[in-house]
């Protein structure tokens, strides 16, 4: 029983009747392609643990094709054409045991079709837009694009300049945000980065949220869709995951699946927000697939190709065409070892619109988010703050400075109160800015996150003066 077969007879039982049209639409359109009936093949001549060589497809294959191959025992499984020679292809499997052997029959299926729906809301897929949850087979749209490039360009998008408020004040204040504009969020593990990420999907501004959970542990993809976004921002958003224990291959293609999906919501008209986490392990995924084809590293282990897919993928989210919506793109860089200067972490810095540094530290004393003030910066604040707001920010900053400048001599108690008068405001006013800056995911969001900084140090300098 073929795929598409399947497919109708599940739709029978479980989708309504417009639905049904539609999937026997899209199957009627399959099978009236050439290449539905008549395919192309090779044999498999070699194979490793996660790569296998095919001949009699050279002449053929793309890079970036699809292939299925078909093993003695019986089914099919996918891979990926990820290297062509004169004397056969190279083939990265999707399935974590691909159970290739020499002489396998091995066909080309062409490139890879994402073709969004807007049903997809509320929905998990995997990194081949295959459903992951409980749902109905998902539909498909009337346009299926095998492009991975629609960036508009240059002089073609339209320019960022409208702000909007996250509900977290620690980033409405300091690194505030615009539509279309690109933010890192750079920690290491177990330092609040996957409850920022969910506190920031749960932005209200935005019509679409899609979110790739690149790499996370299995366990935890239910309880962050589940509970940390919860069910009012699920129904908007769709999650693409590739977990932990998946193939390089899916890790790989997953934030180009949720890439695909978000330019279709915005192409519609919709303020679009991404959430990927983490681009670090995207990264990952690209080495290991780039040195299994031979390709030498260049930087601690990383191949020259790993930063030229960084930026062909980044520069894809922002400001759509004249008429369009936009992708605000919000990325989490896992900084290795805590170190911010690791190549993936430089590399991604100078592509992005601003970055926020998680500091473990921070996170130790129990200040969450556990936002860095000084060391975070959004490239695109001038945009949303009142001059009035611009010039606050600067004073905090200015006294938080100064207080952390001064901790180590506080604390031997070096410090005397009157010598300095601003040390002295500085020492009575950082702690209570920092108590306004703490919020948790159950605490409600911010609506104006200046005015809960105002009427936090009237009410506890209001406190001390009694």
């Amino acid at each position: 029983m073929t795929d598409e077969t399947t497919l109708v007879r599940l739709s029978e039982r479980s989708a309504p009747a417009p639905d049904r049209l539609t999937l026997l639409e899209h199957v009627w359109r399959r099978f009236g392609e050439p290449s539905a009936l008549l395919k192309h093949g090779g044999r498999v001549v070699e194979v490793s643990s996660n790569h296998y060589k095919v001949s009699g497809l050279s002449e053929l294959a793309r890079l970036g094709d699809l292939v299925e191959h078909r093993s003695r025992h019986g089914g099919g499984t996918l891979g990926e054409v990820v290297h062509i020679a004169r004397d056969g292809i190279v083939i990265a499997p999707f399935e974590r045991n691909a159970d290739a052997g020499i002489g396998d029959s091995v066909f080309r299926r062409g490139p890879l079709t994402v073709a969004p729906h807007p049903s997809w809301r509320g929905r998990a897929i995997d990194a081949l837009a295959r459903p992951m949850d409980a749902g109905a087979p998902l539909l498909r749209g009337a346009e299926e694009s095998g492009s991975a490039d629609r960036t508009p360009g240059a002089m073609e998008r339209q320019r960022v300049g409208t702000g909007f408020r996250t509900g977290v004040r620690v980033i409405d204040i300091f690194t505030p945000l615009c539509f279309g504009q690109r933010l890192g969020v750079f920690a290491g593990s177990g330092v609040g980065k996957s409850t920022l990420l969910a506190m920031l999907a749960g932005a209200d501004a935005f019509d679409t949220v899609v979110v790739a959970l690149i790499g996370e542990r299995g366990r935890e993809v239910r309880e962050f869709l589940e509970d940390t976004l919860g069910e009012k921002n699920m129904a908007k958003t769709v999650a693409v995951v590739a977990t932990s224990d998946e193939s390089a291959m899916m890790r790989r293609r997953a934030p180009d699946t949720a890439m695909r999906v978000a330019e279709y919501f915005r192409d519609r008209g919709d303020r679009v927000l991404l959430v990927l986490d983490s681009i670090t392990r995207f990264a990952h995924a690209l080495r290991e697939v780039a040195t299994g084809t031979g390709e030498p590293p260049v930087a601690r282990g990383y191949p020259a190709s790993v930063f030229t897919e960084l930026p062909r993928l980044l520069e894809r989210a922002g400001p759509g065409a004249e008429g369009a919506g936009s992708i605000t793109a919000i990325i989490s860089v896992l900084v290795d070892g805590d170190d911010h200067n690791d190549p993936v972490a430089d590399s991604v810095r100078g592509i992005l619109d601003g970055h926020v540094v998680l500091d473990r530290a921070i996170a130790e004393q129990g200040r969450l988010p556990s936002v860095d003030p000084l060391a975070s910066i959004s490239r695109l604040a001038g945009r949303a703050w009142t001059p009035e707001q611009r010039a606050l920010v600067t004073q905090l900053k200015a006294m938080i400075a100064r207080f952390e400048d001064t901790r180590d001599i506080r604390l031997l108690g070096a410090y005397q109160p009157g010598g300095d008068p601003e040390l002295d405001v500085a020492v009575t006013q950082v702690p209570l800015i920092y108590e306004a800056l703490r919020q948790s995911p159950v605490d409600p969001a911010s609506v104006d996150a200046f005015a809960d900084l105002a009427g936090h140090l009237r009410g506890r300098n209001g406190d001390h003066a009694h």
